[in-house]
């Protein structure tokens, strides 16, 4: 309890005095993940419109697997793209990895499944008089796709909201694929393995409070949307 106690006033003093070294690797979990879900919702929110606007076989089957993948381990993730990223491997030439464009690029194959079948599920939910509606004056596809997403903007923010809190709060393919380097791929979530696996539990404790302090802001967030 005292350890918690310290680790809560350390927190607050680490915030209060913006020390450089917790700004740097909040900062970096940050970039990190938020070009991550960036870059993955640029490929999920069309896949998933084109999945959910499309009849064909195979359609149920592809959307259970994609929604199998949702609790997809990390550390089998982060094994994959250090397979196909390392030096031995078919991509190693690129030279990426342990950088951040590593971590970004495992962050993005960890989230398409959250964010495609959220996707697919929230444009699911819009009723299917506005398509026909669209339809019959005279839309179309690709309009009758955009007023979808339109009607469905706040559950689709929702489920990118829940991508990006998945990919900031992950740990072992970040230190798989980035090796936790100081002023390199260190974030806060592999500064707390580290802190703790050294004896700076208090300073653990404060990080982990602060990532804790970035998943209520995600949460409160995401409850603002969903009363929406």
């Amino acid at each position: 309890m005292t350890e918690i106690w310290h680790g809560l006033t350390k927190a607050i003093e680490l915030i209060i005095s913006l020390d450089p070294y917790v700004m740097e690797i909040a900062g970096r979990s940050l970039r990190i993940s938020g070009t991550a879900c960036l870059l993955a919702s640029l490929i999920c929110l069309p896949l998933g419109s084109l999945i959910h606007s499309h009849h064909f076989r195979g359609k149920r089957a592809l959307i259970n697997i994609i929604q199998t993948l949702f609790s997809v381990p990390t550390v089998l993730v982060g094994l994959l793209v250090f397979v196909l990223i390392s030096r031995a491997g078919p991509l190693g030439e690129l030279g990426i990895i342990f950088t951040p464009t590593a971590m970004v690029i495992g962050q993005m194959i960890l989230i398409t499944p959250l964010l495609l079948g959220l996707t697919i599920s929230a444009l699911s939910g819009v009723s299917r008089e506005i398509v026909d509606t669209a339809t019959s004056l005279g839309a179309s596809g690709f309009q009758t796709v955009l007023l979808v997403l339109r009607e469905a903007r706040y559950a689709v923010l929702a489920a990118v909201i829940m991508g990006f809190g998945r990919a900031i709060s992950e740990v072992g393919c970040a230190l798989m694929v980035g090796g936790n380097f100081k002023d390199v791929t260190r974030v806060l979530t592999t500064a707390i393995y580290l802190e703790t696996g050294t004896g700076e539990l208090e300073l653990a404790i404060a990080l982990g409070i602060i990532l804790l302090f970035l998943a209520l802001i995600i949460n409160i967030i995401l409850n603002r949307l969903q009363q929406r």
